[in-house]
């Protein structure tokens, strides 16, 4: 097993370097719950609008990473709250189509909106005293290189170590997701979480822990080797089948539940749409996730 580190642009070069394709938990969960679907997200990128609750998500995932940079005795709920304007203007200056969502709207929307925030923030501390937690590292990049040579790639939100060694995991979730749908598909990025912790530091962290921010309940997970084992032969199996399907264009379609949530029906062959003509296996990277991915 090797660790692949990202490939960097060589001081003086012209152009940036290309990063091979690689696996991340939500490319990996797009393919098994569609194809069709990973082919719109990872080969052809088609636009998808954000909708309200994802920049929520990505809003309070920003603010708890900002609350542990704080020293620990300044972790408390106020601080939190005073975060959420500054980092909402930071966040929205980087991606100004952003507050297209709120033009238009209601004087006092944002407020209002920042608001439903807190209330987040507010379950958050309910389920955890920041205080008394010094996590190893916060949205923290993984990237390995498996021996059957699939590359993963993925940001956790949290990695906790005891002074004895064992690991936590942690995600937060803030999206509304049926329970039943989003607690599977969070289950598997647990687990993609910690197989590459454990093919990466040899140790298979002791907890996966999911805190629901807007329910304020919380789930624990303990993973085994064998178990992990097992999954490494899945992510290997969705590559295979990606690689396939990347030859000749033919991502199928899979309806189902969720496709009512989908913002490409009108390019859906099961909704009488037409794909947009193959374009390629992509490059540089199809294995990227964005912030509102991990906001889910």
């Amino acid at each position: 097993m090797s660790d692949t580190a990202t490939v960097t642009t060589p001081p003086g070069a012209d152009a940036p370097a290309r990063r091979r394709p690689a696996l991340s938990p939500s490319r990996a969960s797009d393919f098994k719950q569609c194809p069709l679907l990973y082919r719109f997200r990872a080969v052809d990128r088609l636009p998808e609008a954000p909708t309200r609750a994802q920049l929520r998500g990505t809003l309070v995932h920003a603010v708890l990473e900002r609350l542990f940079a704080l020293p620990a005795a300044e972790r408390v709920a106020p601080r939190a709250k005073e975060l959420l304007a500054p980092t909402w203007t930071e966040l929205s200056g980087d991606s100004p189509e952003w507050t297209e969502l709120f033009a238009g709207g209601e004087p006092g929307e944002t407020d209002k909106w920042l608001a439903s925030a807190e209330k987040l923030l507010d379950s958050y501390f309910e389920l955890e005293d920041p205080r008394r937690l010094e996590p190893e590292a916060c949205e923290l990049h993984v990237e390995i290189e498996l021996g059957s040579g699939v590359l993963l790639r993925g940001y956790i939100d949290r990695v906790d170590v005891a002074p004895t060694g064992e690991i936590r995991v942690v995600d937060y979730k803030t999206g509304a997701a049926p329970r039943e749908i989003g607690e599977a598909k969070a289950l598997f990025q647990m687990k993609f979480y910690a197989l590459v912790l454990w093919r990466l530091r040899g140790v298979v962290p002791r907890q996966l822990k999911l805190m629901y921010l807007t329910d304020g309940q919380s789930l624990a997970y303990t993973p085994d080797e064998a178990e992990l084992v097992r999954f490494e032969r899945t992510l290997e199996a969705i590559w295979q089948a990606i690689l396939k399907a990347g030859k000749t264009g033919d991502f199928r379609p899979n309806k189902g539940r969720l496709c009512s949530w989908c913002d490409h029906q009108a390019h859906c062959p099961e909704f009488g749409g037409t794909p947009p003509e193959y374009p390629g296996w992509p490059e540089p990277d199809p294995g990227e996730e964005t912030a509102l991915d991990r906001a889910d």
